[in-house]
């Protein structure tokens, strides 16, 4: 019952009662009805079995809780000392409060109905595959009837007995020897019976075969009967089956063990146990690749490009060969302690600088080109396996997990899926050299799965033996009707998982079927929480809302992770949250379109009228949620049997249903800031047919954490750590005017924290209110333990609380590894609550630890960087880039000995711009997104645009106008902005993609430090831009003619019922919805936005690749001792960023020529500058792919007569 089940509302509740409606919703409601002592009751989100009366007055929303106590009487929550009220039900309490003077605010006038949605909007009939939702599996007790038989089968016997036993009688009177509708009422009686014994005979061919072979005859036989039956044999069938069942299990038991004990005499050695198995040994694996030095100085001193780098992880070592003189090899062997560092190019994705120790404290830099982006991630991550396998600490850094989701359509697996757990197919899959190597966890997601638990689990566990030799563990698996999700773990860390929860959500028919919902898993991996959620939301092309609620309700119901963060929802409880299944998300587009776009492989067009895609473009659902670019073709509907055809078109009793293509299976990720998270491929599987959705997979990288203990013991009070504000200040969508709260959640802490209430509040709208808080209503947390090494793994949740009814209006996460030092830090990111954004949040904090406290290590996954090669840096160093969170905007910088935090998305400035400041962390546009851009208080009815320009210093940020860049921009279009390309930036295929480098749609990096932008000569980013518009230019459309795209469920026109006001009244149509709109309009100065990317920056200086961010914190470039090396050796140092002309001037060279199709092998090779090009070869060019005598000829001779003088 809604609310706790505390009051008897009847079966038909008040029409005023909106049951579990969010607080905001309500607000939206109570906002549309306009006038004052318009009231609605909801369910309380704060207290269980409580209720929030939520009334109308003056235009702010004024929220009452409603408590049951311990008689279950229910009374209006009061202030100390006054006597409060008690009614038995609510329609008795609402009553009295329609009298006026009694207490409240206003007196209850106008009741506000919910909104009743219609049956047929529930229906889901399993993807059009079915015309009713399948029956539940019969495992769980509760499915099964109760009583002797069910009303069908008494109806059966009952028609009999009234109709067909007299013809069987008269039948009998004539001679007849049989009762034929006798027989038929007992087939039909007892097929569900036929069905069950068909199962269970099939379960157990196997053991007969292996065991009894004088019954297996008879199994088999009866099985393929059973095929064929029809008729008067299929009651005669049935009776041979059961007689054949009940020998079978009265004997296989007895059998089964004379077997064992004959082969335990004949075969003494028995398996080892699982403990001291293996698995399959990693073999050596070599790449070919060229030296990326100069290319000319090498063919001058004759030394040979041509490498073969050989990684051999069992024996902890890596050989660097190249040949010297006919067949001659110069073997330089480094082991794994000796590759100090690899530094991965961001413009040339297949070039990788690996930093050799050569003798104590000098190291070598060299430069090497793969055959391709994927060969690179190859070599990376064998070089990563063998750091971890030779690594001397107790516990991983990193760990690798496989993901797979897959709707089955109701038919068993077929018995060969390697290539779903090898990730073979299409899209972004794994290099051949890698795709063996097992991962630590495996994560299976099925949805319309037949099979039961048991059976699905084994036959997973026999195909991951059969491909890595270990036993996995299954830690976790979770059922609801036919969606399962199933957990398994190398058995080395079985000791390592810990906190393992399940739980299930319905979202089909009502919220009461589970033929659509999502099951989940969470556990800690030592300590690092993960959770996992596998859904199959609702079908059907147009049910988009349907699907929005579907996640919102998942997401809101789900009950995983810790019980204390019960205040956040499951997106924040989690530093990994995968969100995995058959969304059923569709493509807006003509089918033959589709298919053609398909045809020519073209997925762009395609991707930018996915439903999913726009819904998160709008910040419907999966806020802040990461999808790594699709490369693969649309997995739904498929013809069964084949992967060549889709089917689109279904003929049923309403008519022909279309199911276009689509991309219906989906995985997606949220991580908490400054974590590490790689998307090492994306795809799916292209050779099983079994069903009409071809299975998806994916591979990650994931960052983990120990279970710290400090040797130095718990901290005295001089050793210990502090987490100190300066001060808070938080703008919040709400038209309530209560007081504000601060609550703060962690695992570094002992238990959560509460401020004081907020001692500043103000609002020149009614529906935000901007609420702030000042040291002294801060209180300082004092964490467990005082290592830095701990600290900077661990984060705080933030809830902003109200007094008047103790609900969350917003939560966010901060990382403190960015906060650590002895200056206060800035923080800026956004407020969430129940998956919609609600506000933003800003302050000052710091970390304090003591100086005995600060040791620290590198991890792993710190190993590798991204080179600035692209950036102008210095020649031969290598700049590392700062890790920072996707939903997370910091723009303050940290200096200290250790290391130097930039903001997200920009390199570190080069040496002679170092010591100058970034941009001030509050400008505006370093912290833009929806809450404090103007655009939300223009439509908020401000008078006049002087109006409005006189409070945008108290708006945003505090920062003058003034300040701002004086370039006019034009006035922006009152019209939503045309849809991005959805996905991320396209990159090469095996180019790792992050979490870390993809901000929200909302948050686009803040600006670059002014010393950047001095040295940006060329693209966008030459002359800074205002990132908003100059106010005056701004043109206000009234709301009954502006066109605004508002989404399902909001309302087009004015508010209803009086206050009167202009076209831009505060009773007008979603504020919030409008508001959002236009802050999405493209203003001056903000490149486009993809749902889940970066935006597009083209600039010297800006470095944004895939894999920004890798390392955190950045630490020294490491300097080069090379100037006692060999001639060929005194190369590397200016072999990793000087290129004198770039890229695109062999690309114009190319162009002019008319050649302009030789530019990608070119740069392949490594010819990526004119200046080598002079001492090309025919050879060389063949390589890159110029076959063409004749275009070699021109190549060459056009390169003769630049270099003559």
């Amino acid at each position: 019952m809604a609310g706790g089940g505390v009051l008897p509302l009847g079966l038909a509740p008040p029409m005023w009662y909106h049951r579990d409606l969010s607080r905001a919703a309500a607000e939206e409601l109570l906002a549309r009805a306009g006038r004052d002592g318009s009231f609605l009751v909801r369910d309380s989100e704060s207290v269980s079995g409580a209720y929030a009366l939520c009334v109308l007055f003056q235009k702010h929303v004024h929220t009452y809780r409603i408590l049951p106590d311990e008689e279950g009487f229910l009374a209006v929550q009061t202030s100390q000392g006054v006597q409060p009220k008690r009614f038995k039900t609510l329609p008795e309490l609402v009553l009295l409060y329609l009298q006026p003077s009694q207490g409240l605010v206003s007196t209850l006038l106008y009741p506000v109905d919910r909104e009743e949605s219609a049956l047929s909007d529930d229906r889901d009939y399993s993807d059009g595959e079915d015309e009713k939702p399948p029956l539940p599996p019969r495992s769980a007790s509760t499915s099964t009837p109760t009583g002797p038989e069910t009303p069908t089968e008494s109806t059966i016997s009952h028609e009999y007995l009234k109709g067909s036993y007299a013809l069987d009688l008269e039948a009998v009177k004539q001679g007849a020897c049989a009762l034929p509708h006798l027989n038929k009422t007992l087939v039909s009686s007892c097929k569900r019976l036929n069905g069950e014994v068909d199962k269970v005979l099939s379960g157990l061919e196997i053991l007969s075969k292996v065991f009894d072979q004088q019954s297996a005859f008879m199994v088999s036989k009866m099985i393929q009967q059973s095929v064929n039956q029809g008729g008067d044999q299929e009651l005669e069938n049935l009776v041979t089956k059961l007689a054949i069942l009940k020998d079978l299990l009265s004997s296989i038991e007895k059998k089964a063990l004379k077997a064992l004990q004959e082969m335990s005499l004949t075969s003494p050695c028995s398996l080892p146990p699982l403990s001291t198995r293996q698995s399959k040994a990693i073999p050596v694996q070599a790449f070919e690749v060229k030296l990326d030095g100069c290319l000319a100085e090498l063919a001058k001193i004759g030394k040979s490009q041509k490498h073969t780098l050989s990684v051999d992880v069992e024996g902890g070592r890596l050989v660097v060969m190249k040949k010297v003189k006919d067949s001659q090899e110069d073997w330089t062997p480094f082991t794994h302690d000796k590759i100090r560092q690899l530094i991965k190019s961001q413009r040339v994705q297949n070039k990788l600088g690996i930093v050799f120790e050569k003798e104590k404290d000098k190291t070598q830099r060299k430069d090497f080109i793969f055959a391709s982006a994927k060969k690179r991630e190859a070599f990376c991550q064998l070089l990563q396996l063998m750091k971890n396998k030779h690594s001397n600490q107790d516990e991983p850094d990193m760990i690798s997990i496989f993901i797979g989701t897959w709707n089955m359509g109701s038919v068993p697996a077929p018995k060969a899926m390697s290539s779903w757990v090898l990730c073979r197919g299409l899209g972004k899959t794994l290099d051949e050299m890698t795709v063996t190597i097992p991962h630590d966890l495996y994560v299976f997601g099925t949805q319309e799965n037949s099979m039961c638990d048991r059976e699905w689990v084994e036959s997973i566990r026999a195909g991951l033996k059969d491909q890595t030799d270990l036993e996995y563990k299954p830690i976790a698996v979770q059922t609801l009707w036919n969606i399962k999700i199933a957990v398994l773990v190398k058995p080395e860390h079985e000791n390592r998982i810990s906190h393992v929860g399940v739980s299930s959500v319905k979202t089909g028919i009502a919220n009461t079927l589970g033929n659509k919902g999502a099951v989940g898993v969470s556990f800690m991996f030592n300590g690092t929480s993960f959770g996992f959620v596998n859904c199959h939301l609702t079908s059907g092309n147009e049910k988009i809302a349907r699907r929005n609620q579907n996640y919102l309700d998942i997401l809101r119901l789900l009950s995983l992770g810790d019980k204390q963060l019960s205040s956040f929802d499951i997106s924040l409880r989690f530093t990994h949250l995968f969100w995995l299944g058959d969304l059923n998300y569709r493509l807006d587009m003509d089918i033959q379109e589709i298919l053609n776009y398909i045809n020519r492989k073209e997925f762009d067009p395609l991707l930018k009228v996915d439903q999913l895609n726009l819904e998160r473009e709008k910040n419907k659902v999966f806020l802040r949620f990461v999808e790594e670019e699709i490369s693969y073709p649309p997995t739904y509907r498929y013809e069964r049997g084949s992967r060549d055809t889709y089917v689109w078109q279904k003929q049923k009793a309403t008519g022909m249903r279309t199911n276009v293509p689509s991309w219906c299976d989906r995985i997606l990720w949220k991580s908490y800031p400054e974590t590490h998270i790689v998307c090492n491929s994306y795809g799916c599987t292209d050779d099983i047919v079994t069903s009409d959705h071809s299975p998806v997979f994916a591979t990650f990288e994931v960052g983990v954490t120990s279970q710290f203990v400090s040797k130095k013991g718990l901290p005295k009070t001089s050793e210990q750590a502090y987490i100190e504000f300066e001060s808070i200040e938080a703008i919040v969508k709400t038209a309530s005017r209560t007081k504000f709260f601060i609550e703060f959640y962690s695992t570094c802490l002992e238990e959560f924290k509460k401020s004081y209430e907020n001692d500043t509040q103000s609002s020149d709208n009614v529906n935000f209110l901007r609420v702030g808080w000042s040291n002294k209503q801060l209180t300082t947390l004092k964490p467990l333990l005082s290592e830095i090494e701990y600290l900077q793994d661990q984060h705080l949740l933030l809830t902003v609380k109200s007094l008047d009814g103790y609900e969350s209006y917003g939560e966010c996460v901060l990382a403190l590894k960015s906060m650590i030092g002895s200056t206060p830090q800035q923080f800026h990111t956004y407020l969430s609550h129940r998956g919609e954004e609600t506000g933003n949040i800003r302050g000052s904090m710091r970390v304090r630890v003591p100086s005995e406290r600060m040791g620290t290590r590198e991890r792993l996954y710190e190993w590798i960087s991204v080179d600035k090669d692209d950036a102008g840096g210095p020649k031969g160093k290598s700049t590392l880039l700062p890790r920072s969170g996707h939903e997370y905007v910091k723009s303050s910088c940290l200096y200290s000995e250790r290391h130097c935090v930039f903001p997200l998305g920009l390199c570190c400035a080069p040496a002679d711009v170092r010591s100058k400041q970034p941009e001030s962390p509050d400008d505006p546009s370093s912290c833009k997104n929806s809450y404090n851009n103007p655009a939300y208080y223009i439509l908020e009815g401000v008078p006049n645009q002087s109006a409005a320009v006189a409070m945008l210093p108290e708006l945003l940020p505090s920062t003058s106008l003034a300040n701002a860049p004086a370039a006019k921009p034009s006035a922006p279009s009152a019209l939503p902005r045309a849809k991005p390309a959805s996905g991320p930036s396209p990159g090469p295929p095996g180019s790792r993609s992050s979490s870390l480098n993809r901000p929200p749609p909302d948050f686009p990096p803040p600006p670059l430090p002014k010393g950047a932008l001095e040295m940006a000569v060329e693209g966008p980013f030459a002359k800074p831009r205002p990132q908003f518009p100059d106010l005056a230019e701004v043109r206000i459309t009234p709301v009954a003619s502006a066109p605004f795209a508002l989404g399902e469920g909001y309302p087009r026109g004015g508010g209803g019922g009086g206050g009167g006001g202009g076209a831009l009244d505060d009773q007008s149509c979603s504020v919030l919805q409008m508001a959002k709109t236009m802050s999405e309009s493209e203003f001056s100065g903000q490149p486009p936005r993809a749902p889940s990317a970066p935006p597009l920056m083209r600039g010297p200086v800006l470095g944004l690749g895939l894999d920004v961010c890798r390392t955190f914190p950045p630490r020294h470039p490491i300097p080069e001792s090379i100037a006692e090396d060999t001639p060929e050796e005194a190369l590397w140092g200016s072999s990793s960023s000087s290129l004198s002309v770039g890229e695109s001037s062999v690309g114009e060279w190319l162009q002019r020529l008319g050649l302009e199709r030789y530019e990608k092998g070119l740069l392949h090779n490594g010819w990526d500058d004119l200046e080598f090009l002079s001492d090309i070869t025919e050879e060389d060019l063949e390589e890159a792919g110029v076959l063409d005598p004749a275009h070699k000829h021109i190549l060459l001779e056009s390169l003769s007569k630049q270099t003559k003088p």
